[in-house]
């Protein structure tokens, strides 16, 4: 499906819950919808599904205006966070509506391949409530891929699941999505899961789109401060500083040379730098940033190092296991090939080389 978004805006009340923009859909491919909590993901799914109806603007599907047409009357599959499966019946029966609605062949043999391709084809006669959390997800994601819509939205359909199963379904998800024909919208809070998932991102933050593009370009070049704190996890360090000829003056006389915009000669600047481009062992051109350990944090393979820096604190992603002790001397090291520069309005001004 081709759907377009045209001068979109939801109020309810006095309360603004998206401010007006444009947004046209990918077709045939992911859209991430990125955002924190609130910030406008499942509104706009809403009104993509036909759940509610905008308070301005056009929702357009294939080229037809179907703004304030029901649910019910477009051919939309939908997944939420909440696992939705019809308890009184088998989960063959949960997989195998859709698919008797349309009074489709071969019932059983579709049900069986979904089931097959999603690991639950042991648990095809039993009910919901026997199943396990993962499991019931998996049946809801089934049916919705039985619906064969054009269309699939999935609200956050994986946060209520633990971290071994959000893991696994996911790399599934991101080979179905990539094997069907179907425009898919995917709501997270999280950014690691859309650059898995790739595709195109959408970030919003409080009702507002910041950024649409493709994943790996909006990750690589946030246009804003407020795109970059959305899309970065663990958070990208930012430090405020000062725009001179030579790069980036910061505090206790660090300087980080990049080459900045003529434009802008002095003034306020913020540098940024992501967590994995921090280093403990120097390489050429590397500036050196002195200081002493605050936290040190063992995450899965890699180690989230938290130094009290002269130009403030700076978290380190380290690769691999890593011990501390609390109060010692770490110096962290940073090319500045690989520095952010946002000026003082937020906006970006420099990018790493290549990205």
């Amino acid at each position: 499906m081709e759907l377009k978004l045209a001068g979109i805006e939801q109020r309810v009340g006095a309360a603004t819950h998206l401010y007006p923009l444009d947004l046209a859909l990918a077709p045939g491919a992911v859209t991430v919808l990125l955002g924190a909590t609130q910030s406008g993901k499942t509104t706009l799914m809403r009104l993509m599904a036909g759940l509610d109806k905008p308070t301005r603007g056009q929702v357009i599907a294939d080229g037809r205006d179907v703004t304030g047409v029901p649910v019910r009357e477009r051919n939309v599959a939908m997944v939420y966070q909440q696992f939705i499966n019809y308890p009184s019946m088998t989960v063959a029966d949960n997989i195998a509506s859709p698919l008797k609605l349309r009074g489709e062949q071969g019932i059983a043999d579709q049900v069986r391949a979904l089931a097959a391709r999603l690991h639950i084809e042991p648990f095809l006669q039993r009910l919901p409530a026997e199943l396990s959390g993962g499991q019931q997800q998996r049946v809801a994601l089934a049916r919705a891929l039985a619906k064969n819509a054009p269309l699939m939205l999935l609200d956050e359909p994986l946060v209520n699941l633990d971290y071994k199963l959000r893991e696994g379904l996911r790399d599934e998800l991101t080979q179905l999505f990539a094997s069907g024909d179907s425009t898919v919208v995917y709501a997270t809070t999280e950014p690691t899961e859309a650059l898995l998932l790739g595709g195109h991102t959408a970030v919003l933050d409080r009702g507002e789109l910041l950024q649409y593009g493709p994943t790996a370009s909006v990750f690589h070049r946030p246009k804003s401060l407020r795109v970059a704190r959305a899309f970065s996890d663990p958070p990208m360090n930012l430090v405020a500083g000062n725009a001179a000829a030579i790069g980036v003056q910061l505090a206790g006389g660090i300087v980080i040379g990049v080459a900045l915009p003529r434009m802008q000669g002095a003034g306020s600047v913020t540098l940024g730098v992501r967590a994995n481009a921090l280093r403990i062992v120097a390489r050429d051109g590397d500036v050196a940033l002195p200081g002493k350990v605050e936290l040190a944090e063992i995450s899965g393979s890699d180690t989230y190092v938290h130094v009290d820096t002269a130009i403030g604190e700076m978290v380190a992603q380290l690769t691999g296991v890593h011990y501390f002790a609390l109060g010692s001397t770490l110096t962290l090291y940073v090319d500045p090939r690989l520095a952010y520069v946002f000026d003082a309005q937020g906006d970006l001004l420099v990018a790493p080389e290549g990205a």
